[in-house]
């Protein structure tokens, strides 16, 4: 099955070099694979894994394990993010 799969920010050094322009490329995924298992496949700094969205709505940190993926969706994921 097929997602979309978005990092931004310094995460983004985590996309193969063709996704890095727009930030997400379509991501193949066996069924049954959950959030968890995605993060964990890029090897994404835990500290960076801040801001996890599937089709906009977010996914808490201990959901992250059990929410699995469907065919279409499209998983975004940013870090932490300061400002003024």
């Amino acid at each position: 099955m097929r997602i979309t799969f978005k990092l931004f920010a310094q995460l983004q050094d985590y996309l193969p070099a063709e996704a890095k322009k727009t930030n997400a490329f379509a991501l193949e995924i066996a069924d049954g694979c959950s959030v968890a298992q995605v993060i964990e496949r890029f090897n994404l700094p835990p500290k960076l894994v801040h801001l996890v969205l599937l089709d906009g709505a977010f996914v808490l940190p201990g959901e992250r394990d059990g929410r699995i993926l469907r065919d279409g969706e499209t998983l975004a994921i940013w870090p932490p993010v300061a400002g003024g």
